[in-house]
C-alpha cells in the first residue's frame, strides 16, 4: 500500500486524468496533476505542473520525486500510432529513473474483433487494425519492463467512457446535449448490440486503486465497468430521466457527425467493428480483488444528465 505522504503523478488532464487526480487527492495522497500548459482549475489538494512528456527531459521533470506515476495521457486520434510509442519510451525512462511505480491507462483495441465473445483478462490479443496493434505492442513492452525488473507496471483497461466531463465519447458530447435540447441523437452501429460503457468515476477508483496495491502489479486489469447494455437500452434510460422519446439517427457507416470530423472518422473507420459487433467487459477480477463496484447505468445516466444540463444551463 502506498500512504498519504507518497507523492502521485498523473499525467494527462483530460477526463480520466482529472477524474483521477480528484479521486487521487480525496484518498489523502500528494498529486501532481501534468499537462503541457499546467494552467487551469485544479481540484482541491492537487498541483497543476506543465511538462511535455514526449521529451525525456519534460518526463523527468514531472516524475521527479513520484512514487506512483498515472499515464493517462492522449493526442490527437490521427496521430497516436505516431505519437504515441514515443511517449511511451520517455516516461518508461523517467519512471525507472524515479523509482516510480507505473499505472497505465489502457483501452480495448490490442483484443480487437471478439466476434461478440465476452472480453476478460484472458482473451487473446488478436487486433488486425493499426491503432490495434499499435497499443498491443505498446502494452508487450510494458509488461516486458515490468518483467525485466526495471519499473513496476500494471495496466488498467476501460471501455469507452461515460459520465461528467466526457466530450468526446460515443456516449459523450454528440449524445446528451442533443437528448437534452430535443435535437438528433447520433446512435452508432447495430443499437441492439450489448455495448459497455465504463463510467469516468469508475476509471478513476480503478486506477487509483491498482495504483496503491502494488500486489496487482505485472498483469492487465479490466477496471470496474456496469454489465453490458444495448445502445437503444441506455438511450431508452436518458429518454425516461428527460421525459420523452429521443429523435435517434443511427450511424450505419463512419462518417463525420457531431464533433468527431472528416480526420477523426477516417482513423476510425478501421475500429468501427466496435459497433457492429457485441462489445462486452467483464470487470469480475478487479472487482472481487478490491472489493470494487462500478456504478449501475441508471446512476451513470443521471449523474451525466446533470452535468450536461449544467453545462448547457451556463452557456
Amino acid at each position: 500500500m502506498t500512504t498519504a505522504r507518497d507523492l502521485h503523478v498523473v499525467l494527462g488532464s483530460g477526463p480520466a486524468g482529472t477524474a483521477l487526480a480528484t479521486e487521487l487527492a480525496g484518498r489523502g495522497h500528494r498529486v501532481r496533476l501534468v499537462d503541457r500548459s499546467g494552467d487551469g482549475d485544479a481540484p482541491d489538494g492537487v498541483q497543476r505542473f506543465a511538462a511535455d512528456v514526449s521529451t525525456a527531459e519534460g518526463a523527468q521533470a514531472a516524475l521527479d520525486g513520484a512514487a506512483v506515476s498515472y499515464h493517462c495521457l492522449n493526442v490527437g486520434y490521427h496521430l497516436q500510432v505516431e505519437v504515441m510509442p514515443r511517449i511511451q519510451r520517455s516516461i518508461l525512462s523517467a519512471a525507472e529513473a524515479a523509482g516510480a511505480r507505473l499505472v497505465v491507462l489502457d483501452t480495448l483495441y490490442p483484443y480487437g474483433e471478439t466476434h461478440g465473445a465476452v472480453m476478460t483478462e484472458d482473451t487473446p490479443w488478436n487486433a488486425t487494425s493499426r491503432k490495434g496493434r499499435m497499443r498491443a505492442e505498446l502494452d508487450a513492452r510494458y509488461l516486458a519492463a515490468h518483467d525485466e525488473g526495471r519499473l513496476r507496471v500494471v495496466l488498467g483497461r476501460s471501455a469507452d467512457f461515460v459520465g461528467p466531463g466526457v466530450l468526446n465519447s460515443t456516449l459523450g458530447g454528440a449524445v446528451f446535449p442533443n437528448a437534452l435540447t430535443g435535437e438528433e441523437v447520433p446512435v452508432l452501429g447495430d443499437i441492439d448490440l450489448p455495448h459497455s460503457y465504463t463510467y469516468i468515476g469508475d476509471v478513476a477508483a480503478g486506477l487509483a486503486t491498482l495504483g496503491e496495491n502494488p500486489d496487482g502489479d505485472g498483469r492487465v486489469w479490466h477496471l470496474p465497468t456496469a454489465p453490458a447494455l444495448t445502445t437503444r437500452q441506455i438511450m431508452d434510460l436518458v429518454a425516461q430521466r428527460i421525459g420523452r422519446p429521443l429523435n435517434l439517427t443511427v450511424i450505419a457507416e463512419p462518417r463525420p457527425y457531431g464533433p468527431f470530423d472528416e480526420v477523426f472518422m477516417a482513423e476510425y473507420a478501421e475500429m468501427f467493428y466496435q459497433h457492429t459487433e457485441a462489445q462486452i467487459v467483464d470487470s469480475t477480477a478487479i472487482e472481487k480483488a478490491y472489493g470494487l463496484a462500478p456504478n449501475p447505468m441508471p446512476t451513470t445516466v443521471d449523474a451525466t444528465l446533470t452535468w450536461y444540463g449544467e453545462l448547457l444551463a451556463a452557456h
